[in-house]
């Protein structure tokens, strides 16, 4: 079945086009549970066949993501409250965790959203909080393009350069995500000793 999908999402890419990648990649950012990798490698091959433009690629990845994001977020802003503090007892999410979870966000929603976007099955729903916590929405849409943005140039690069052989560009999207994981931790950690640094700056 799975198999079936992929085939269905490759061939729609080639037929639809730009279209096809901006309306693939809002779905795979909001809801429909498929990995991006199969969706803009196939495009970035096309692109060094000079069938597509890789930067249109890009844009248009980039762009489906970032609709996929809003859309996520704009469920969170108008149903997820009120449905959390109505049936949370029964997933153990308390009226308290909420109030937590806008100050996380209210914080540090900019480097969160940015790291989620980076890393596999946190992509795809780090958009839920940001709407929960009503983060800043320029800042929202920002750091959702900026990590979506380099998420989608691996994979556009990998299918431009590695071309239509799915396990060479599976194994090499592998090591890839390593060391993109590795780097979110360093990101992180440089974060937090930021924020210390500056926190220890305003005590008098």
């Amino acid at each position: 079945m799975f198999h079936v999908i992929v085939n269905w999402l490759v061939n729609t890419v080639d037929q639809w086009g730009y279209t096809g990648i901006v309306v693939l990649m809002f779905l795979e950012s909001s809801f429909f549970p498929f990995p991006s990798e199969v969706v803009v490698p196939p495009a970035g091959y096309l692109a060094a066949r000079g069938e597509m433009s890789l930067g249109l690629v890009i844009a248009a990845a980039i762009a489906g993501s970032l609709l996929g994001a809003l859309f996520n977020y704009w469920l969170a802003v108008q149903w997820g409250r009120p449905l959390f503090e109505k049936y949370g007892r029964y997933f153990l999410v308390s009226r308290k965790s909420l109030d937590r979870s806008d100050r996380f966000f209210a914080r540090h929603g900019h480097i969160s959203t940015f790291i989620g976007r980076l890393l596999p099955g946190i992509r795809q729903y780090i958009s839920l909080p940001a709407g929960l916590a009503r983060m800043n929405l320029g800042l929202f849409v920002i750091f959702t393009a900026a990590g979506a943005g380099i998420w989608v140039v691996i994979l556009a690069l990998c299918g431009y350069f590695i071309g239509s052989n799915p396990e060479l560009i599976a194994a090499s999207l592998h090591r890839i995500m390593i060391g993109v994981v590795l780097a979110c931790l360093l990101l992180v950690l440089i974060y937090v000793l930021v924020r210390r640094k500056q926190a220890a700056a305003r005590r008098p």
